[in-house]
């Protein structure tokens, strides 16, 4: 009886055999490094950590309190193209979360457009925020239906590459505009094919496009041109107030900025503690809803805030899923979340 055995590798086979794997990690790291710089369809959010406000407001007749030892912070997510690797495989940093390009910019809409529908969101998140902590001082601020501003153009339809988001109209046949009201009323009961001349304020100037309706669906006789309104408001503050928020978009920043302004005039919100705020803030003085609360929450956490406020319902739901030990403060309008930070311990 006996037994085989193989006859050893030859030197010349064994320099073989170790090329080949050199050549397939060489390939494996080469395609990693494409993969991780080619970017994708795809967006990632990232957390951004929480910033102060204070340096971003300045209030007529108000000051920076240097001297308190709390802060009010504001919360951003950081947004970029997603590499083909993210796309494939998830984002790798903590928090990251990536989207398909419909779920991050409305359909019809190019990037370009979206970024200038992010910062004219911030301008009048801005001007809210401002008139709605002047009021709740008993302050004189003064609001005017200025039109119906666009907020969407629906693909396909009429209105498509000739109105654009961010346009207000003021204007139909003559008539003037104040409200998305004065738009149904003169919209309604134009048959199929009708010719509507818009009057829209774009980028300070006045400019008249002309459309023709069609059906609002399939056998439908409501003739519309496919866009989606909003209310423009002309406010008139008493005192000057501004706001710098470095090119940073969307409405999200509202309550942050409202608590900030009252912080100037005198009223101490922060009581001492770090308090980080998000939602955006309408003129009657509620809260709405934000995106990115995930990342949000991670970068007030990383700011090591006391306490995050974030808009009531599925916003705090999602926001106590990644708190990690951070209150969670949920409000819907801005009263409330003055209460509630009137109702906090002051830091010791």
């Amino acid at each position: 009886m006996f037994c085989a055995t193989e006859a050893p590798l030859s030197r010349s086979r064994i320099r073989q055999v170790v090329a080949a794997l050199l050549l397939a990690v060489g390939v494996v790291v080469l395609a990693v490094i494409i993969l991780g710089r080619v970017p994708s369809s795809d967006y990632v959010f990232l957390p951004d950590r929480a910033h102060p406000v204070a340096p971003l407001v300045h209030v007529e007749g108000g000051r920076q309190q240097a001297h308190s030892r709390g802060a009010l912070y504001f919360v951003d997510v950081f947004i970029r193209k997603a590499t083909l690797f993210e796309q494939l495989f998830g984002g790798l940093e903590n928090g990251a979360a990536v989207y398909p390009p419909q779920d991050v910019i409305p359909p019809g809409v190019t990037g370009a457009q979206d970024e200038e529908i992010a910062l004219a969101e911030m301008k009048t998140s801005q001007e809210v925020a401002a008139a709605v902590a002047l009021r709740a001082l008993g302050r004189k601020v003064t609001t005017r239906n200025a039109g119906a501003l666009i907020e969407e153009v629906e693909p396909g339809y009429p209105a498509a590459d000739r109105l654009e988001p961010t346009d207000v109209i003021v204007g139909i046949d003559g008539h003037r505009i104040s409200t998305p009201a004065d738009v149904s009323a003169l919209m309604k009961g134009r048959p199929i094919g009708s010719r509507v001349s818009f009057t829209v304020q774009r980028n300070g100037r006045r400019k008249t496009i002309t459309l023709k309706t069609v059906p609002a669906s399939k056998g439908s006789s409501r003739g519309i041109v496919g866009i989606l309104l909003g209310q423009e408001e002309d406010i008139k503050l008493p005192i000057n107030v501004s706001i710098d928020a470095h090119g940073i978009g969307g409405p999200s920043a509202g309550l942050a900025f409202a608590l900030e302004v009252l912080q100037q005039l005198g009223r101490n919100v922060d009581r001492g503690l770090k308090i980080a705020a998000t939602g955006e803030i309408f003129l009657n003085g509620s809260v709405g809803p934000i995106g990115g609360i995930e990342q949000k929450t991670i970068g007030a956490r990383e700011a090591h805030v006391n306490v995050f406020l974030v808009p009531a319902g599925q916003n705090a739901i999602d926001a106590r899923k990644y708190a990690d030990g951070l209150r969670i403060i949920p409000v819907t309008s801005f009263r409330q979340a003055l209460h509630a930070l009137a109702t906090l311990h002051a830091a010791g």
